[in-house]
This record gives C-alpha cells, structure tokens and sequence, in this order.
C-alpha cells in the first residue's frame, strides 16, 4: 500500500501529470523537457526525481545527460494517463512543442552526420539486399519476444520493424548522432515500449540474464574483439533466449579494410560457434543470403551453463 501511495502522491501534481505524459511518448533530457514546458532546471528536476524515487519514470544516465522514460512495467502511470483528455490545450501544445524539438534534434544529428561523413547506408554502399537480410533476422525470430536487445542499433530501424512482434525493446549504440534519430524516431512513430541507450558492446550496462533475444546485425566486422563482444551479449541473454547475428561471410575484399573501417575480412562458421560456445550459446542453424558480398545469418540458443565450443 505504501508503494501505492507514494506513486499516486508523486503524480499528483500538474507538472508532473505533464512530465509523465512527455515521457510515455519518448525519452528526453533535462534540457529538452525544460524547452518543451518552459521552466527552470532545478524546478523540473526536483519533479523528475520525485517521478523517479516513485517509480513512475526510467532514469538512464548517457554521458553528461540523463534521459527519463516511462518504463515498460510503470503500469500506474499509463492507468493514470489513460484518463487524460487527449484534447486538454496544456497537453496538445506540450505535444506540440516536443513534436517541433525533436524535428530539430533530428535536423542537428543528420547535419552532424553530413559533417563526418556518416550520412551513410552500409548495406547500400555493399550492395547488399537490405530486404532480404531483414527478411531472413525476421523470420529466424518467434512471432512474439519479450525483451529484444539491439547491439549496434544505430538509427532504430530494425527495433521499429520489430516494435509489433516485441514486448520491450532496448537498443546500445557508441554513437550519439545514431541515438538521437533514433529517440526521434521511435517517438515519431509512437513506440514507448523502446528505448535506446549509449553504451559500449564489451561492457553492456545490463543485467545477466535479462533479454529473451539480442541481435547484432552488420557489427561484429567492426569490433576489435568479436569474441568479447559475444561473451557479454550471451552474459545479458536467458537461459533458453536467441542470440542472432548478422554480418559478412570471409571474402577477399582487401579495400573493406581501408576504405570502410572494417576489422574482420568476413567470419567463417567455426570462428563464430567457437566464440558462441564460450558464451554458452549453441549454434542451432545458418544461412547465407546471397549478394554483391555473402551474407551469414548465425542463430544460437543460450544454455544454462557454459558448454564447450562447437564447429559448424
């Protein structure tokens, strides 16, 4: 009952009525709540924290921001919310100025791609079918996931094509630009349940044992140690949960190396179930999908325990 209470008191306020509705759209700062409502910092962070100690907001640190979100299982919060009117002029026009913030946070991060030369599709750039790609980490997933881990997420695109088929949704990516289309997006497209974080993919700042799946799609050729990367992606999945990767088979595209930044020239099956098996992931299936550049799709389950490493 205390706990009950605590969450009604911290909601009961119209600041904070107006926070929590911000936040059950997407995530945001200090600094761009602050834009959106028109007041001071110390006063709407006093508010945040409250909403924070309550329960009824997320606070994931990145950096020297914060962002706050309404979490999946703040199920008081979105009762409350529900009986909002959706057509209340302070709300519609908070809606509003966080509808015009985030068009400009998305204005700045692509002028910031253009700048460094980020502006850029790799499966494009390849020539690699994108759809077929996707098709195939679609349907190697069941039709319906708990909590999905997108290392490597970039802009988002493959959490909002999963956004349906996923209960929760969590994607990591070093890039701050990539993370700001990204938050944009998922607002755009009224996607709550998904939230992107900065991290990086050798110390996942993420429970052991707390997604029902992860994918790593086109990363692993960049990391300077895959198997690291693989060690603590199997860390943070369950027992029984799917890990899936996507990325290059071996090839003899010396100018990857160069031109693109690439570590790796491709992965052979072996190198990947002998780095899965350390994780204690077992290979279940493979495919190549075919293009300019083959293409490997690795599908592995989680043990309970650790097992030995398996060659393909």
């Amino acid at each position: 009952m205390d706990e009950l209470l605590t969450q009604l008191r911290a909601a009961a306020e119209p600041t904070r009525l107006r926070l929590l509705a911000l936040c059950a759209r997407g995530a945001w700062c200090v600094s761009d709540l602050v834009a959106i409502l028109g007041q001071s910092q110390p006063r709407l962070s006093r508010h945040l924290k409250l909403l924070v100690e309550a329960g009824l907001l997320a606070r994931t640190p990145e950096g020297a921001n914060a962002w706050f979100q309404v979490p999946p299982e703040a199920d008081l919060a979105r009762q409350i919310l529900a009986r909002l009117p959706e057509d209340d002029p302070l709300l519609a026009a908070d809606r509003r100025a966080a509808a015009r913030l985030a068009a400009e946070r998305a204005r700045t991060a692509s002028e910031s791609f253009r700048r460094h030369g980020a502006d850029w599709d790799e499966m494009r750039a390849l020539g690699l079918p994108g759809a077929e790609i996707e098709a195939a980490l679609l349907a190697a997933l069941p039709p319906r996931v708990g909590r999905l881990l997108d290392i490597g997420c970039g802009t988002g695109g493959l959490l909002e094509r999963l956004s349906s088929r996923i209960e929760e949704g969590v994607g990591v990516d070093a890039s701050r630009d990539m993370l700001a289309l990204a938050r944009t997006r998922l607002a755009e497209h009224g996607m709550p349940h998904i939230a992107v974080r900065q991290a990086d993919m050798y110390r996942l700042p993420l429970a052991d044992a707390s997604f029902d799946a992860i994918t790593l799609q086109m990363v692993l050729h960049y990391a300077e140690d895959p198997a690291v990367a693989l060690t603590e992606a199997g860390r943070v999945l369950k027992p029984g949960g799917l890990l899936l990767i996507v990325d290059l088979a071996p090839h003899e595209r010396a100018d990857l190396l160069g031109n693109h930044a690439h570590r790796w020239p491709g992965f052979d099956d072996a190198e990947i179930a002998g780095w899965l098996g350390a994780t204690g992931c077992v290979p279940a299936r493979s495919l190549t999908i075919p293009g300019a550049l083959p293409v490997r799709l690795w599908v592995a389950e989680r043990k309970t325990h650790p097992v030995a490493a398996l060659t393909a």
